[in-house]
């Protein structure tokens, strides 16, 4: 069987022929936020219903890393290597330390708690950016139904000051976030107020040195499903996950290609040997396959 659909011939470049997706590991219930530790060869990802964090390693397989992971979603590492989560039943950013022990870098704003952080990137200078739509407290599936006290927004985090900043206020469900390989864009995904109820989007942002964000535009509309988490190559193409795979887009926006996957995609990261291995979260299962492309080097 084929395992892609091209839409250009530069995306034939991309895929390998005898490169197939590989279903790494299943029987969790919904599956988010990938992120690969080089340095101990190891994949982590959230299993939000089941309140875990799980590891899966090329030789020994899936363990257990946390359990319980107060309903951890997204993750990402910092400049230091240390695992930075989203946490829905606590309602906060985590840090955890070297040592093990946790850090907590965001639970409120003006006073107000967070909805459920969702996913997470940091940025070069150490700021930290993370989406906050209300998804994780909606229902007791994925964390505690609560009482929504903030708009559903993006903040950034100065680690030095502990600042927090609202960066984006006018999306209905901001999701999955990343930035350009240079760092002067920041993608966010809306998802709107409950999936398929509003118009669902990728916008680009300018960024600049200072974080200040300006030029708010629609990059592309993913379809079939929505776009819910994403992360690009060291070329500027934003690999998003969608309801038939993950797709491929171009930095202006052209739809290049698809890879197929059998279940509904969730997130995705980079990893392995040379960051050419996509690892993609996809509702009950974790999927990999190698490319001719090597993710951005922001984590």
């Amino acid at each position: 069987m084929s395992f892609f659909e091209s839409y250009s011939p530069v995306f034939e470049t991309f895929v390998l022929g005898n490169a197939p997706v590989k279903q790494l590991a299943t029987g969790f219930d919904w599956t988010e936020g990938p992120v690969w530790f080089g340095d101990a060869n190891c994949l982590l990802f959230s299993d939000i219903p089941n309140n875990r964090i799980m590891r899966w390693t090329p030789h020994a397989g899936i363990s257990t890393y946390r359990q319980p992971s107060n309903y951890a979603n997204g993750h990402t590492r910092d400049r230091q290597g240390r695992l930075i989560s989203c946490e829905h039943g606590t309602r906060r950013v985590t840090r955890t330390e070297l040592d093990g022990s946790i850090t907590v870098i965001a639970d409120s704003f003006e006073g107000k708690r967070l909805n459920s952080p969702n996913d997470v990137v940091v940025k070069s200078d150490g700021t930290i950016w993370f989406s906050d739509p209300h998804y994780g407290i909606m229902t007791d599936y994925e964390g505690y139904k609560s009482e929504q006290e903030l708009p559903c927004n993006v903040y950034r985090v100065n680690p030095d000051s502990g600042r927090i900043t609202a960066v984006i206020t006018d999306m209905n469900g901001p999701n999955g976030l990343a930035f350009s390989p240079d760092e002067t864009k920041l993608y966010v995904a809306d998802t709107g107020r409950m999936f398929g109820s509003d118009e669902q989007h990728i916008r680009v942002h300018n960024c600049s040195d200072d974080g200040k964000i300006s030029g708010a535009r629609v990059f592309h509309s993913i379809n079939p499903g929505a776009s819910d988490g994403f992360r690009l190559d060291t070329d500027g193409n934003v690999w998003s996950s969608a309801a038939d795979g993950v797709h491929c887009i171009s930095p202006g926006g052209e739809l290049l290609g698809k890879l197929r996957v059998p279940e509904l995609v969730s997130n995705i990261c980079f990893g392995g040997r040379a960051k050419h291995q996509l690892f993609m979260a996809a509702t009950t299962s974790i999927y990999s396959i190698s490319l001719n492309r090597s993710g951005a080097a922001c984590p």
